[in-house]
């Protein structure tokens, strides 16, 4: 068990997932606070980093591409303050940190997770009902149907066609897009068969999005929830994750290690060691599964790979 407890919240790692419980403190994002408590799988999760800083810097999870249906659903454009997978490490805290990293790093490399794209969603995402208001309009999504209540200042485009309710079955996708510059935001619902194309202020099925303001991070938070009930992108492709060829080394079992010498006290292994270990051992698992490998080869380059990273060597 590792746990991280800081003013911006708390990490904890049981081995099977990280749990994330947003602090309260005044200066976490809203939309991690309205997120609340939710728990990662091991399984969803391509890598974990401390990010020093000068005051204890941060630690980050990184997840697998179309894990998650709010990182899905929003492409990565969420500010870096409301990023639900960064914590802020307090001074005194960097040494728990560094150990929360290895534990998960560990458990990833010995469970084997792939670190490719993720053929269905693998976090619920948040819970419903839930209610988002936008510049024109508020959307509602109680988990089977969304409804668009206009507000005074929408365009008499969207006004002629007055509330939009829409069930989940007619919805293709749900698009959610952060302004830029001068060009707006928006919270888009796809109906099934639609190809046009409008602009926020004028498209029926959306509602415009201006900036990123704290009261209107919760439209990123109902997009996901909608995204996680619809069919996931890839939409059950099944595509199998490119694999490369093992170098030849891979291929024989190891050979004895030399009578050991004295030597001084091995230095901790560095991140980029721990990724290329945690590759060596993707490779070595898809041999065993491919059948180039038998049970007892990889069972002793198992051993191999696990005692050089032990050991630093």
């Amino acid at each position: 068990m590792a746990e991280l407890m800081v003013r911006d919240g708390t990490w904890t790692f049981d081995g099977d997932a990280v749990r994330i419980v947003p602090g309260r403190e005044r200066g976490v994002h809203k939309l991690r606070q309205d997120l609340g408590e939710f728990t990662v799988p091991l399984a969803a999760l391509a890598g974990i980093a401390h990010e020093p800083g000068r005051k204890g810097g941060r630690l980050r999870l990184r997840l697998r591409t179309g894990a998650d249906p709010l990182l899905q659903v929003t492409g990565g454009s969420l500010p870096d303050e409301a990023n639900p997978y960064r914590l802020t490490v307090d001074a005194g805290r960097v040494e728990v940190a560094e150990y929360f990293v290895d534990a998960v790093r560990q458990a990833l490399m010995l469970e084997q997770i792939p670190d490719g794209p993720a053929d269905r969603y693998l976090l619920p995402g948040p819970s419903v009902p839930l209610s988002a208001a936008g510049v024109d309009g508020i959307a509602t999504f109680d988990g089977e149907k969304v409804t668009i209540e206009w507000r005074w200042n929408t365009s008499e485009t969207k006004r002629d066609w007055g509330p939009r309710n829409f069930a989940l079955s007619a919805l293709e996708a749900v698009e959610w897009r952060a302004a830029a510059g001068l060009e707006s935001g928006y919270l888009r619902f796809r109906t099934r068969g639609t190809t046009e194309r409008l602009k926020p202020e004028h498209d029926p099925n959306s509602i415009e999005l201006w900036g990123f303001k704290k009261e209107s991070g919760t439209t990123a938070l109902l997009a996901a929830a909608v995204a996680a009930r619809l069919p996931h992108p890839s939409d059950g492709a099944g595509k199998s994750l490119p694999t490369t060829p093992p170098p030849a080394a891979l291929l024989a079992p190891p050979t004895p290690d030399p009578a050991p010498a004295p030597a001084p006290a091995p230095a901790p292994a560095p991140a980029d060691d721990h990724d290329a270990l945690l590759r060596r051992l993707r490779e070595l698992g898809e041999l065993h599964r491919d059948g180039i490998l038998t049970e007892d080869e990889f069972t002793a380059t198992k051993a191999a790979v696990l005692r050089r990273f032990h050991t630093g060597g």
